[in-house]
C-alpha cells in the first residue's frame, strides 16, 4: 500500500514501515518511524518543521502501517535535518486497568537520538508551542579521529564523580561557555593535574529542569530538577547542557568532550537511571512512556497505580522484554556512537525486581547487559540498593561483571574517622577491598568512596553533625538523617583555630585511607577544595553555589588540593596499593613478608578489639610487583583517638630503610611530599602518630 499527500511545500509518500529498528531511521528512499505499544488501539505520526509552533502533518498510522505491536510508516519527501516528530497514541483510558491513553498528549520518541523543548537551561519554549518536547533526527557527522574507548584496568581507575553543569556555572571559572560539556573541555588542564584518570558524570540524558515545583523558602527562589535524576530521554544529550544546544549542537559537543577526555587519559563512566523516569507518579505528566505502553513501561499495581521502589512516584519495568531490549540497545548506542566507557546505574536493585516488584535470583535484564557482546568490556558500576530496601551490596547479581558502590565502606570509614568504637576489625575488611563481601569477584568490585553527590561534602563530614536543608522547601524532612558525621566541636563554620586545624586534618585522613585501600577510589567534585553546602544532604535542587564549584577556592585552599593530588599519584606509582587480587596474610613470592600484615600500636599484634581507635598495616611491594626490586614496602598508621599514641614500626629487610611520605597531623607543605622524594626518618623503630591522623611511610 502507498499513499501521497501534501504537507506544506513536502510532497510526501507513505509506505509501510519496517517494524526494526525502532526510533526514526534514514532509509535509501526516506525515513523509517517505528515505534511499540502493545495495548494502543491506533496511532498518529505528528511532524512539525523545526521552530514552528503547530505541525505540519498528522499520519494517522492505520492498520496497514501496523506488524505486531509495532506501528511503522516509511516517509519519503521529508528533509530528516529540518522537521521534528512525536505521536499521538489512541486506545483506552482505563487507570484501572492500567491504561493511560490521551491522544491530545504528542508524545516523544523513547528511540529518540535528539530531543528539543529545552535548547537553553532554564528556558521553556513559549506557551503557544504545541508538544514543548520533540524528537529529533539525528544527522550530524562526527570525527573521531581514531578515538576509542580507553579500556583501563579497572584496579587502576581514580574516579572523579561530577556535575557538567556545576563544574565550570560559578562565575569565577571564567570559561567561554560556563556550564557545559564546552566549559569542561577548557578545564580538562585542571583534571589532568589533579591526576583522576576517571570522570563519572551525574545524567547527562536529557531531562526536564522544570520538574521540580518547590521553592526555597529562605530565597523565594525557584527549585530546579538540578542532578537530572528524571530522564526523558534515554538515548538523547541534555541540550541544555551543551553552549550549542540552542543549535541543536549537543550531540557534537558531548563526543568533543569525550573525545578530549581520552586524549589526556581520562574515561568516561555515565550515571545512568533506568528505574524510574521524569514522568512521575499519580498526577504526573504524559511525555512519552506514560501515553504510548503505562502498562509496558512501568511497575503496576493490580488495580492500576504506580509501584513506587525509587521514591519519585514511578518505577521502570525493566525485566519486561520490550524494555530490556530499549535498554540494551540504549547502552549499546552509548558505547558504540559515543564511546563511552562505562556506566554507573542508579538504583540498580530496581532492575532485579520483576514487573510485580519481587526480587529475581537471575533478572533477566543484569543477565543481558553483563552477557551482550557489544558491551564486553565496558565498566558496569551498580548502586546496589533502591528506596524501598532492598539493599545487595555484596549480593548484587554479577555474573563476574560487576562492580558496586560499597555502600558499607562509606559507612564504617566515617565511623572510624569520627572515633566510633567497634569499627577497628571492619576496617580491615575495607582496606582490603572488602573480601568479605566481593570474595567471589576481586578488589575491583569494590567502588571505595566516602563521599558522593548524595550526602554531606568531605568539608561537610567534619562541619555538621545534623542536615540543614531547610532550603530544600521541604522542611528539612528530605535527605539522610544518618550521616555519620562529626562538627568537630562547633557546628558549621569555625573561627577556632583548633576546631579548624582538626577538621583539616580529617579531611586529609579521609582521603589519605581512601587513597590507600584496596579496590577503586571515587570521590565527589569539589572535596579537594573543601567545597561546603552549608550542610545541606540533599542539593538535587539548586542551581547555585550549593553546588557549583567555586574555582576561588582553588587558591584557598590549595594545601588541600596538592594533599590530594600527591595522594593520587602516590597511589598510582605504588601497584602495591591496586592489586588484582585479594591480599592474603601471606608470604607467596619468599620475601620472608606476608602480602600483607596487620599491627597495631606494637608491631605485628593488631588491636581489633571494640576499644580500639588504631589500625596499622605493612604492604610488602614484592607480592604485586614481583620483578626485579618489585615495589617499595608501604606502613600505614591510623590513630583515630583523642590522643597521640607511639607506634612500634615493623623491622624492614637489611639494607632498607623508613622514609617519610605523609603525616596529616602536619601542617602543608610538610604535611606530604612527592612520591618518590620521601625524607628519611630519625629512628628507625618507632613514631608518634598524632590524634585523629595517620602517618604513611615508604620502606626502600
Amino acid at each position: 500500500m502507498k499513499r501521497s499527500l501534501s504537507a506544506g511545500k513536502y510532497s510526501l509518500t507513505l509506505y509501510p514501515g519496517r517494524p526494526q529498528p525502532l526510533g526514526a531511521t534514514i532509509t535509501p528512499t526516506g525515513l523509517n518511524f517505528a515505534v511499540y505499544s502493545a495495548h494502543a488501539a491506533a496511532a498518529v505520526l505528528v511532524l512539525f518543521e523545526k521552530g514552528e509552533p503547530h505541525p505540519l502533518v498528522e499520519i494517522p498510522l492505520t492498520s496497514d502501517f501496523r506488524v505486531g505491536h509495532i506501528f511503522a510508516v516509511e516517509v519519503t519527501g521529508l528533509d530528516p535535518e529540518a522537521i521534528e516528530y512525536g505521536y499521538r497514541m489512541e486506545g483506552p483510558h482505563n487507570p484501572a486497568a492500567g491504561h493511560l491513553f490521551d491522544p491530545s498528549h504528542i508524545l516523544l520518541d523513547p528511540y529518540a537520538r535528539q530531543i528539543s523543548g529545552r535548547n537553553t537551561w532554564g528556558k521553556k519554549p513559549p506557551a503557544y508551542f504545541v508538544a514543548p518536547f520533540r524528537s529529533q533526527i539525528l544527522t550530524t557527522p562526527f570525527d573521531w579521529e581514531g578515538d576509542r574507548p580507553l579500556r583501563l584496568p579497572f584496579e587502576d581507575l581514580i574516579i572523579y564523580e561530577m556535575h557538567v553543569r556545576s563544574f565550570t556555572r560559578h562565575p569565577s571559572a571564567q570559561v567561554e561557555h560556563p556550564g557545559t560539556y564546552a566549559g569542561i573541555i577548557e578545564k580538562v588542564d585542571y583534571l589532568k593535574a589533579l591526576g583522576v584518570n576517571c570522570v563519572e558524570l551525574l545524567p547527562i540524558h536529557e531531562f526536564d529542569e522544570f520538574e521540580n515545583t518547590f521553592v526555597n523558602p529562605l530565597s523565594g527562589e525557584r527549585l530546579w530538577q538540578y542532578w537530572g535524576y528524571g530522564t526523558i530521554g534515554f538515548f538523547a544529550p541534555k541540550a541544555g547542557f551543551a553552549a550549542s544546544g540552542a543549535a541543536g549542537g549537543q550531540v557534537v559537543e558531548l563526543k568533543s568532550l569525550v573525545k578530549t577526555l581520552h586524549q589526556n587519559g581520562i574515561e568516561v563512566i555515565l550515571d545512568v537511571v533506568f528505574n524510574h523516569t521524569g514522568e512521575g507518579g499519580a498526577g504526573g505528566h504524559a511525555i512519552s512512556f506514560r501515553g504510548l505502553d503505562n502498562k509496558t513501561y512501568y511497575m503496576l499495581t493490580p488495580d492500576g497505580h504506580y509501584y513506587n521502589f525509587t521514591g519519585t512516584g514511578n518505577t521502570v519495568n525493566c525485566n519486561h522484554p520490550v524494555v530490556r531490549e530499549m535498554i540494551i540497545q540504549c547502552l549499546r548506542y552509548w558505547v558504540t556512537e559515543y564511546h563511552i566507557d562505562g556506566f554507573r546505574f542508579d538504583l540498580a536493585s530496581i532492575m532485579v525486581r520483576d514487573g510485580n516488584g519481587q526480587p529475581m535470583d537471575n533478572p533477566p535484564l543484569i543477565e543481558a547487559i553483563s552477557r551482550d557482546g557489544i558491551l564486553a568490556g565496558t565498566k558496569l558500576i551498580a548502586e546496589a540498593w533502591d528506596a524501598a530496601g532492598l539493599y545487595q551490596v555484596g549480593t548484587f547479581p554479577h555474573y563476574g561483571r560487576w562492580s558496586e558502590w560499597n555502600g558499607k565502606y562509606r559507612d564504617v570509614v566515617r565511623r572510624f574517622l569520627k572515633g566510633d568504637e567497634g569499627q577497628a576489625g571492619e576496617m580491615v575488611q575495607r582496606i582490603l577491598g572488602s573480601p568479605d563481601l566481593y570474595q567471589d569477584r576481586a578488589p575491583g568490585a569494590s567502588i571505595n568512596f566516602i563521599t558522593c553527590h548524595d550526602g554531606f561534602t568531605l568539608n561537610d563530614l567534619f562541619s555538621y553533625n545534623q542536615k540543614h536543608n531547610e532550603a530544600n522547601g521541604e522542611n528539612n524532612r528530605d535527605g539522610n538523617n544518618d550521616n555519620n558525621s562529626w562538627n568537630c566541636g562547633e557546628e558549621g563554620p569555625s573561627e577556632n583555630v583548633q576546631v579548624n586545624t582538626l577538621r583539616y586534618r580529617l579531611m586529609r585522613s579521609a582521603v589519605a585511607i581512601l587513597l590507600t585501600s584496596q579496590g577503586v577510589p571515587m570521590f565527589h567534585m569539589g572535596d579537594e577544595i573543601a567545597h561546603t553546602k552549608r550542610g545541606n544532604n540533599n542539593t538535587y535542587g539548586h542551581d547555585n553555589e550549593l553546588n557549583w564549584f567555586n574555582w576561588k577556592l582553588v587558591e584557598e585552599h590549595h594545601h588541600l588540593l596538592r594533599f590530594f593530588r600527591l595522594m593520587i599519584a602516590f597511589r598510582k606509582v605504588h601497584p602495591a596499593l591496586r592489586s588484582r587480587t585479594f591480599l592474603s596474610n601471606t608470604d607467596m613470592v619468599g620475601s620472608g613478608y606476608p602480602d600483607i600484615s596487620w599491627h597495631g600500636v606494637r608491631a605485628w599484634q593488631p588491636d581489633w578489639s571494640y576499644h580500639s581507635h588504631t589500625l596499622a598495616y605493612l604492604l610488602c611491594g614484592r607480592h604485586v610487583a614481583p620483578g626485579p626490586g618489585g615495589d617499595d614496602y608501604i606502613f600505614i598508621a591510623i590513630n583515630m583517638h583523642w590522643k597521640p599514641h607511639v607506634f612500634a614500626m615493623p623491622e624492614l629487610p637489611d639494607g632498607l630503610d623508613w622514609y617519610l611520605f605523609a603525616d596529616t597531623a602536619r601542617t602543608s607543605p610538610h604535611d606530604i611530599c612527592e612520591p618518590g622524594s620521601e625524607a628519611p626518618i630519625g629512628r628507625q623503630t618507632d613514631l608518634i602518630v598524632e590524634s585523629h591522623s595517620l602517618i604513611i611511610l615508604v620502606g626502600r
